[in-house]
């Protein structure tokens, strides 16, 4: 073990110059938030030059195992070989064409046999394109403006009606945020409430089956059975609980039949694909065929049918039922969830860093002396797993992570919980190289 006075001084120079010329022609540096230079230690923040497997190469040559790869769209690993064979194929016959491809429905076919709940599915290429789209098919099928939506969720989608009512809503009109209302999770009484307060004007309910907290007994049943007796759809954001949870997802984890459900992030490991599947009743409402409703733009983007994206999704689904990455998840992050705990214990620091969720979605906490959320401690903790070669904005784990990155893991965690240790007794102040990383979701820089 590496004690911290011998820890691997790691050099970031091209990284820092590529950051500096990056944030002259890019807004925040980047193109997604949560890869922000906000989010990571202040010169420490790797540009990545390639992955493979578990680990990732910076510009500077430094090797990392990296946690949450790719917003956890990666399940299977970084250059997974059948899938970019699969991709590269299909786009040496063409990506994009005037009418649909054959693989559009060979495609569509494939991942409804996954999800047996859905009768019908439209592609995109995001996790917010699918939900913003279901959020159409439920208001024009009811008839109705207003969403409820787990308010214990992160996030659903980009666009207004939902950012609207995060801290960052900026730029969005005040009519797109009253028409977001938000209940607590696993109380049903706080979804009832807003019925009662808003009769006959929500369209949906939008929530995830699981984050963190599992769901009580027959939470997400009530909650389905609540949203039809007011009236409302039942909308499944499975963004993250797909190909994570079980093959068919959280509905089918917890015997779910929901009205209309979205997926994307690990459905094309790492390429840019997403669904929203239903029932054929609500799903119609965007095709051509019924008659009964206007009809309902969803869901209609130049790329949202591109075919390398889509022969990567084929080839993932394929490697989901050949060897069940699923389970290598639930094992290999179970191994790393109770190592965590152990050397977290054994540093005396199990009220400073709680390890929650399950083994496929493991997630940490930072809080200080008075054990409360903290940045700045996040940042102590981010930054000593860097100096020791983990990249971590998480612990979730893809089905690449092998034995040999649990234990370097465990044991990088337990020598930042040294310095963390130190910092409770002389503040986390005096070993911090930078500024603190901050919220994504904040109104002001």
């Amino acid at each position: 073990m590496t004690s911290a006075a011998t820890e691997p001084k790691m050099s970031f120079a091209k990284s820092i110059e590529h950051q500096r010329r990056a944030h002259a022609v890019i807004p925040g540096g980047a193109h997604t938030y949560a890869k922000g230079d906000d989010q990571y230690p202040e010169n420490m923040c790797p540009v990545i030059a390639r992955g493979r497997g578990s680990h990732v190469w910076d510009l500077d040559g430094n090797e990392f195992i990296e946690y949450g790869a790719g917003v956890r769209s990666i399940t299977l690993g970084h250059g997974y070989k059948p899938v970019v064979d699969a991709a590269h194929a299909a786009m040496t016959d063409g990506t994009n064409f005037a009418r649909p491809a054959a693989i559009e429905l060979a495609a569509a076919e494939k991942m409804l046999a996954m999800i047996p709940t859905a009768e019908m599915i439209k592609f995109g290429k995001n996790g917010s394109d699918a939900v913003s789209g279901a959020l159409k098919i439920a208001r024009a099928y009811t008839g109705r403006e207003m969403v409820m939506v787990c308010g214990d969720h992160p996030f659903f989608s980009v666009d207004d009606w939902f950012i609207g009512v995060t801290a960052m809503n900026a730029g969005i009109p005040e009519w797109a945020t009253k028409q977001t209302v938000k209940f607590k999770y696993n109380d049903l009484a706080s979804a009832q409430a807003l019925f009662d307060q808003y009769p006959n004007q929500i369209a949906a309910i939008i929530t995830e089956a699981e984050t963190g907290e599992p769901p009580k007994p027959n939470f997400l049943h009530d909650l389905q059975e609540l949203a039809h007796k007011n009236g409302a759809l039942f909308v499944l954001d499975e963004t993250i609980t797909g190909f994570r949870w079980a093959n068919n997802g959280a509905q089918g984890m917890y015997n779910l039949k929901p009205d209309l459900s979205t997926f994307g992030k690990g459905m094309a490991n790492g390429f840019s694909v997403s669904a929203l599947c239903g029932r054929r009743e609500y799903m119609e409402l965007a095709g051509i065929s019924q008659r009964e409703r206007e009809r309902c733009f969803v869901l209609s983007l130049t790329h949202g049918a591109e075919t390398p994206g889509l022969a990567a999704c084929m080839a993932t689904i394929d490697a989901y039922g050949a060897t069940d990455p699923i389970g290598t998840m639930i094992r290999q992050g179970e191994k790393l969830r109770e190592g965590l705990k152990q050397i977290i214990a054994v540093k005396g620091l199990s009220d400073f860093i709680p390890i929650t969720g399950k083994p496929q979605l493991v997630m940490f906490g930072t809080l200080d002396e008075k054990r409360e959320r903290s940045q700045p401690y996040r940042t102590l903790f981010l930054q000593e797993l860097l100096k020791r070669g983990i990249i971590s904005p998480s612990f979730v784990v893809s089905a690449a992570h092998s034995d040999a990155d649990i234990a370097k893991t465990v044991d990088a965690v337990g020598e930042a919980g040294e310095v963390y240790q130190r910092a409770l007794n002389d503040g986390v102040d005096k070993h911090l190289v930078g500024r603190p990383v901050q919220p994504v979701f904040r109104k002001w820089n």
